[in-house]
């Protein structure tokens, strides 16, 4: 009888055994996996980013100066500097672009400084549109090479891109007290094409021309337009979008 009563057991135990065995493995199929990264720590993380890009400053540039540090607010750094005579007076002005110290997707101002007879110097055009951003919101450099520069009595932008971007060449020149676009000359280049333009304000003309890639001999096709004589200010001109 005692016999029978351990053999029982026996079977018994084991049954348990078995039946815990499948609540283990029914309890390891309904595990919750818990991101280690709370959504709240991913979106704090978001709105740390956009407050890094700081926002257009708002500066008051002084009239007048003794250097040409003066002009230059703390939020910038110079990226391009012209020196010469631009309004004929036999002292040599200065054209300024900007760039923010801490991002590369804000507007790049520029400023244009009149020296004085003692040296001193006075501001007198101010754009923030003339030269375009020097990045798009996708980190991508638009122009290759950029320059400027002051030369017989004219103040040169230079922007030199390819495809989509263009060549941009400017200039300006006073008009009594008035500096206005002078010169441009455009070039672009895509599949199968490529053409370019010259505004030519002293002539009160435009000249097309578009040459075919696509054919052996590469036809060219050219075009003079007269136009009404308009005077375009500096301070109201974007070369990219002329």
């Amino acid at each position: 009888m005692n016999k029978l009563s351990s053999i029982i057991a026996v079977i018994i135990f084991i049954f348990a055994l078995q039946s815990c065995k499948k609540q283990s493995n029914n309890d390891t199929k309904n595990v919750e996996i818990v991101d280690s990264l709370p959504q709240q720590k991913i979106e704090e993380i978001g709105e740390e980013i956009e407050e890094s890009i700081p926002e257009e400053p708002n500066v008051t540039y002084p009239k007048t100066g003794n250097k040409i540090t003066d002009f230059v607010p703390y939020v910038y750094e110079i990226q391009y500097e012209a020196e010469g005579d631009l309004n004929n007076d036999n002292l040599d002005d200065v054209a300024l672009v900007f760039k923010h110290k801490k991002s590369n997707v804000l507007k790049r101002p520029m400023l244009i400084l009149l020296q004085n007879e003692d040296h001193s110097y006075r501001l007198d055009k101010f754009s923030d549109i003339t030269i375009p951003l020097e990045y798009n919101d996708y980190d991508y450099k638009l122009y290759d090479t950029e320059n400027i520069s002051i030369e017989k009595g004219a103040l040169h932008i230079n922007l030199y891109g390819g495809g989509a971007s263009g060549t941009f060449l400017s200039t300006f020149k006073y008009l009594e007290n008035d500096l206005i676009l002078y010169k441009m000359e455009t070039y672009f280049g895509g599949a199968g094409s490529h053409s370019s333009s010259l505004y030519d304000y002293e002539k009160s003309e435009v000249t097309t021309t578009e040459t075919n890639t696509m054919q052996e001999n590469e036809p060219t096709t050219s075009n003079t337009s007269k136009i009404k004589r308009k005077p375009h200010l500096f301070e109201k001109t974007s070369i990219s979008d002329f």
